[in-house]
């Protein structure tokens, strides 16, 4: 697969368009439903070049998928001193990009049903435990194991996300909604990893 340093201006702006126009395709059908088809048609562009640039249809996914990972821990980078903030940045983001957290989806349900959502190579969370743990023997937060701790400030970041069991938010809904949600994440992620 070419890196866009090898490709031309034209041939950039073709993977990136295939790129945006799967990461639409994949969050909407996921992976066993999103068609190589309507990808290409949307792109403008053929299959060849779907292919030669990303090899097949899932491993267009797996860069589309990485992608997004990396772009969560880049827009949101964890505050271990305060997880009830990051917490809030999170359900800000999710709002902002649903696609992400559609396509985590996606992965975990077709994908990983168990386990770690990556393999341990892929998974972008060492630093963020490493905060934690930072974050616990400066008595900032409680005790307990850091990816636990981490796993629970980002499923209570989720629960009004694409994926939630019980209300899916978006950003047309009123502004003070928001805050009031926002106001009730910060205080219950506070509460629940306030030090022993």
């Amino acid at each position: 697969m070419p890196d866009d340093q090898q490709l031309t201006a034209r041939g950039a702006a073709t993977r990136q368009r295939i790129i945006d126009v799967a990461t639409r395709e994949f969050a909407e059908h996921g992976i066993a439903g999103a068609r190589v088809e309507r990808i290409v048609a949307g792109a403008r562009t053929n299959k060849a070049q779907l292919y030669a640039y990303f090899g097949s249809k899932e491993g267009l996914f797996d860069a589309i998928f990485s992608s997004s990972l990396e772009r969560i821990v880049n827009v949101v980078p964890i505050d271990a001193g305060d997880l009830a903030d990051w917490a809030v940045r999170l359900y800000d983001e999710y709002l902002h990009r649903p696609d992400l957290i559609r396509l985590a989806t996606w992965a975990r349900l077709e994908r990983r049903p168990t386990g770690h959502l990556v393999d341990d190579t892929e998974r972008l969370d060492e630093g963020k435990l490493r905060a934690i743990t930072e974050a616990q023997s400066a008595g900032l937060i409680r005790t307990g194991d850091p990816f636990d701790l981490m796993a629970l400030v980002i499923s209570m970041s989720m629960a009004w996300s694409p994926v939630s069991n019980v209300y899916a938010a978006t950003a047309d809904e009123p502004a003070d909604t928001h805050d009031r949600r926002r106001a009730l994440l910060r205080d219950t992620v506070r509460r629940a990893v306030a030090p022993d």
